[in-house]
C-alpha cells in the first residue's frame, strides 16, 4: 500500500513539473499595418525584415487587435516570377527543296496561327548554319521575319552545346519556311513550333558594391565576387560582357550560406543557384529561383581563352507580398516575426487560392519596433525557485495528509 502512494504521488508531481514548464510562442519585432478597408489586401515584404525570420518565412504572424479579442489572419506568401506557358501549334512538313542560296523546310498549318518560336532538331552535330525565316499565307508571298540568325552545335570530348531555337516576334501566318545556308545537306530530325507566352513578373533592380574580379592561371577560370546591399531576394542576373570575338564558356553562379574567420581573414561557405553556359549567341541572362543572399560569386571556366572583359552586371529580385483576408476592419492590425522556434502556420486559404479576387489593393506596412509584448524569459531550474517550492510543499503535505487519514479509517474499519 505504501510503495503505490509514493508511485501516485511522484507521478502526480511530475504531471505538475510539465505543466509549470509549459511554454508560449512570443514574436520579436512589429510592424503596424495600415489601410485595411476590405476583406481581401496586399502587403509586400519589406526587404530590411529578410534577415530577422526564418529562411521558410515560417514566423510571420498577421495579427489583429480589438480590446481584449486577438485575430490571427489568414494569408498566402507569394513571389512574384514570371510564368512562362507554351502551347505547341500543329504543323505539317510540306516539302523540302534546294536552289544556290540553300536548302528549304516549308511548313503548314490548317488555319493562320500566331508563333513565335520554333525548336529545330538535326541528325548532324558540330555545325555553325546562318538561317532565314519567312511567312506567308497563300505560300506564294512570302514576307521575311528573321534574316541571317545564326544556329550552331557544337559536340565534342570537353562540350555538348546546341542552340537551335528559333525566337523571333509574335507571327501569323499558315505556312511558314525556313532556309538553311550550309555547305551540305541538313538532315532534319523534328521541327517544333510553338507560342510562348510570359506574364512579367514583378522585380526590383538589386545594386552592388564594386565588383571583385580574380583571373587564376591555374584553374583558367575567372571569379567575380559580388557584394550586395545588405540581405534581399536575387532571381536574376544579367553579364554585360564587353567582347569582339564569339565565345562560349561554362558558367556557375552561387551564393554565400555563411562566413568563418580564418588566418587570412573572412570566408565564405557557398551554395550553387545556377551552373550553364555563357555565349555570345544567347543573352547573357540567368533566371534562378528566388533566394535571399548578401554575397555572390559567379565562375567562368575559360580554359585556354582569352579570359572575358565583364564590364558591369545587372541584379534583380522578385518581391515577396502577402495575400491576406481580413474578416473585420475595425481591428488593429499588425505584422509579428523573429520566433526561430515556432512553425509555419496552416491556413484553409491555400486550398482555395483561385477564389481569391483578381484585384486586390495594397496596404501599407509601417517600420519595424521592438514587439513590446515579447519578454526574454530566463528560466532558471525549478528547485532555485522559492514559490514553486513552497507551492510544491504544500501539495504533498496536503496529499500526504489526506493518504494517511484514509489509510487510517481503512485500519479502524477493519
Amino acid at each position: 500500500m505504501m510503495l503505490k502512494l509514493k508511485t501516485n504521488l511522484f507521478l502526480l508531481c511530475m504531471i505538475l513539473v510539465q505543466g509549470l514548464s509549459a511554454q508560449t510562442d512570443s514574436y520579436k519585432y512589429k510592424r503596424a499595418i495600415s489601410g485595411v478597408t476590405a476583406t481581401w489586401h496586399t502587403l509586400q515584404l519589406p526587404d530590411q525584415m529578410l534577415k530577422h525570420i526564418q529562411p521558410g518565412f515560417g514566423d510571420l504572424r498577421i495579427y489583429g487587435i480589438n480590446g481584449k479579442d486577438t485575430l490571427e489572419v489568414p494569408y498566402i506568401l507569394k513571389q512574384r516570377a514570371d510564368k512562362i506557358s507554351s502551347t505547341e501549334i500543329d504543323f505539317k512538313q510540306l516539302n523540302q527543296s534546294v536552289n544556290e542560296n540553300g536548302y528549304y523546310f516549308t511548313f503548314q498549318s490548317p488555319a493562320a496561327n500566331t508563333i513565335n518560336q520554333i525548336v529545330l532538331s538535326f541528325k548532324q552535330a558540330n555545325f555553325d548554319w546562318k538561317t532565314n525565316l519567312e511567312g506567308s499565307n497563300d505560300n506564294k508571298e512570302w514576307f521575311k521575319i528573321l534574316n541571317n540568325y545564326r544556329i550552331l552545335s557544337i559536340k565534342n570530348s570537353d562540350t555538348d552545346y546546341e542552340f537551335t531555337r528559333l525566337n523571333f516576334p509574335d507571327a501569323k501566318f499558315q505556312y511558314f519556311r525556313i532556309l538553311l545556308k550550309s555547305p551540305v545537306q541538313p538532315v532534319l530530325v523534328s521541327a517544333k513550333i510553338a507560342k510562348t507566352d510570359t506574364v512579367k513578373g514583378v522585380y526590383k533592380k538589386i545594386s552592388h558594391r564594386p565588383l571583385r574580379i580574380t583571373k587564376d592561371a591555374v584553374t583558367k577560370a575567372s571569379t567575380i565576387d559580388v557584394s550586395l546591399d545588405g540581405l534581399v531576394p536575387v532571381s536574376y542576373l544579367k553579364i554585360n560582357v564587353q567582347s569582339d570575338f564569339d565565345f562560349y564558356r561554362a558558367v556557375k553562379i552561387e551564393y554565400a550560406t555563411d562566413s568563418f574567420k580564418t588566418d587570412k581573414g573572412i570566408q565564405y561557405n557557398y551554395s550553387d543557384l545556377y551552373e550553364g553556359n555563357i555565349t555570345s549567341l544567347e543573352k547573357p541572362e540567368f533566371n534562378f529561383d528566388n533566394t535571399t543572399a548578401s554575397r555572390l560569386r559567379i565562375t567562368i571556366q575559360n580554359n585556354d581563352n582569352k579570359p572575358l572583359r565583364i564590364r558591369d552586371l545587372e541584379l534583380k529580385g522578385n518581391i515577396y507580398e502577402l495575400i491576406a483576408r481580413f474578416d473585420d476592419p475595425k481591428y488593429t492590425y499588425a505584422l509579428l516575426y523573429g520566433n526561430p522556434d515556432v512553425a509555419a502556420p496552416s491556413y484553409d486559404i491555400e486550398k482555395f487560392e483561385q477564389k481569391i479576387p483578381a484585384n486586390v489593393s495594397a496596404i501599407v506596412v509601417g517600420e519595424q519596433q521592438n514587439n513590446p509584448a515579447y519578454i526574454i524569459k530566463t528560466e532558471k531550474p525549478l528547485f532555485e525557485n522559492k514559490a514553486w517550492l513552497w507551492g510544491l510543499m504544500a501539495v504533498i503535505i496536503i496529499l500526504l495528509g489526506w493518504f494517511s487519514f484514509k489509510m487510517l479509517k481503512n485500519s479502524s474499519g477493519s
